[in-house]
């Protein structure tokens, strides 16, 4: 019997253990972030104006994210979204941006715009962005307030640096679950 308690405390000590060394781990700091080679110095490829989009011209946020209702994941525009308002004798005139040039010509040669991802959670988390539209939690809560944003070009301080203990209080103030199973699978 001291046997089975025995092996039993050792396997318990080995589960909290890699809890403790895997599960601990936190979204990539910025330091760990260039050092795997992401370009931190560089913006984004156009340089997207928030503000005019979702604030000035009132475009919802799934109109450029539009799996965010469907999907896990919320979606990076593609360039066809874009060039649905900015093609030839649509939204800019003679006075073309020169960020609209550069829509015309990443859809004139076919290749996606390389968007720079900001909001990442590290690779054992999932957030499920279909769920909390469901719940209906607004893009702010987690994004901020980006139609008063020009070019994201970091995480807002309303996302709490995307670290598990915000989203846990987050979860408190909303009476969600905090089972490990909800967002560790």
């Amino acid at each position: 019997m001291k046997r089975l308690w025995l092996v039993a405390g050792a396997g318990a000590i080995a589960v909290l253990l890699g809890i403790v060394l895997i599960g601990g781990r936190q979204a990539p700091d910025e330091a760990e972030m260039a050092q795997a080679g992401d370009p931190l110095e560089q913006s984004q490829p156009i340089q997207f104006p928030h503000d005019t989009h979702a604030g000035q011209f009132l475009i919802d946020c799934q109109y450029c994210h539009y799996s965010a209702e469907r999907s896990v994941d919320a979606g990076i525009p593609p360039v066809e979204t874009c060039i649905g308002c900015h093609r030839e004798g649509s939204v800019a005139g003679r006075n073309m941006p020169e960020e609209i040039v550069k829509v015309r010509e990443y859809h004139a040669s076919g290749t996606p715009i390389p968007w720079r991802r900001i909001y990442k959670v590290s690779d054992h988390v999932h957030f499920p962005h279909m769920r909390h539209v469901a719940a209906g939690v607004t893009c702010q809560t987690c994004h901020g307030e980006v139609q008063e944003m020009g070019v994201l070009e970091e995480v807002a301080p309303e996302a709490g640096d995307l670290k598990m203990g915000w989203c846990i209080s987050c979860h408190l103030e909303r009476g969600a679950s905090r089972d490990c199973t909800v967002c560790h699978y």
